[in-house]
């Protein structure tokens, strides 16, 4: 990124052109990639809290954060008819992964798949803290696959009805990271000066490994989102701001000090018109002073110039 250096905001900027594309990729590529489903299908979004936590971590995590202040460009309204656009398909696309996930959980053994879940969310974010770390690490659709590798149990397959609850609580997840997109784009002139970007990306990260722990009963359930909130708060640093103005104060004063001295008669020189009138002035030879500062010795023949010419 521009400004955030963002690891996979990085990378994806590689291959994808424009703010808009960058976004739809950010915040689509849990859908892409399984991540999403994979969540879905290990119990995340099961309670009000795992949907705030897989809505603000995956789809609005500090990716799109980056994405928006770092690289959106023009007024807070047309970001957000950005991000209104991009959040169309995303409800639809997660509504319809949710819609599939009891079919696809017939032929996995949850266990299993559930534990693939995890690292993936790990992997993640480790590259989310570096992406040095990101290097060595397979992509998410590569652990994701081989979780359904190894947890697949054909026997089981049917057909499952369409879990509406689920597919419920799978929109809202995604629609919570969209209204979080949706207010950093409104707010974001504001959000620029206040909150430190790399720092909230590292907090996020964190938070977001947590996720997999309290997938796994390791963790309690509402650590994820208890970070993010802290995150929040070290990240907002309205100090910086002051710095900028105060930045720019002293850059403003210099460059006029700078003007007046280079306009000042006693730095003059032959071509500044100043300086010529003092010149002229002083080979006036003590003419009316009405005249002496605004105009030039006359030549024999009455041509009124300057000296040199």
């Amino acid at each position: 990124m521009s400004s955030s250096q963002h690891p996979v905001a990085l990378r994806l900027e590689r291959h994808v052109g424009g703010a808009t594309k960058l976004l739809a990729t950010v915040m689509g590529l849990p859908l892409v990639d399984g991540i999403f489903p994979a969540l879905v299908l290990a119990g995340g979004v099961d309670t009000v809290t795992g949907v705030l936590q897989v809505g603000l971590l995956v789809f609005g995590g500090s990716a799109t954060v980056a994405v928006i202040l770092a690289e959106m460009d023009g007024t807070p309204r047309e970001q957000a008819k950005t991000v209104l656009a991009v959040g169309v398909v995303i409800l639809a696309v997660a509504a319809v992964e949710a819609a599939f996930a009891p079919t696809i959980e017939s032929v996995l053994d949850p266990k299993t798949f559930k534990r693939f879940a995890a690292l993936v969310i790990l992997a993640i974010a480790a590259k989310t803290a570096s992406s040095r770390i990101g290097e060595y690490l397979p992509r998410p659709a590569v652990i994701v696959g081989l979780g359904m590798i190894a947890s697949f149990q054909p026997a089981g397959f049917q057909v499952e009805t369409v879990d509406y609850v689920l597919v419920l609580k799978a929109t809202a997840a995604a629609a919570t990271g969209v209204g979080f997109a949706l207010a950093v784009a409104l707010t974001s002139p504001w959000l620029r000066g206040v909150v430190d970007i790399d720092r909230f990306r590292f907090g996020s990260a964190v938070a977001l490994g947590i996720l997999p722990l309290s997938l796994l009963g390791l963790a309690p359930g509402n650590a994820p989102l208890a970070v993010l909130v802290v995150t929040s708060l070290l990240a907002f640093d309205p100090g910086s701001a002051q710095d900028d103005t105060d930045d720019t104060i002293e850059e403003t004063a210099a460059t006029e000090a700078m003007n007046e001295e280079t306009t000042s008669p006693a730095n003059a020189s032959p071509s500044n018109p100043v300086g010529s009138q003092a010149v002229a002035t002083d080979g006036a030879g003590g003419s009316d002073s009405d005249d002496a500062g605004y105009s030039y010795p006359s030549s024999e023949d009455g041509d009124e110039r300057e000296p040199w010419l």
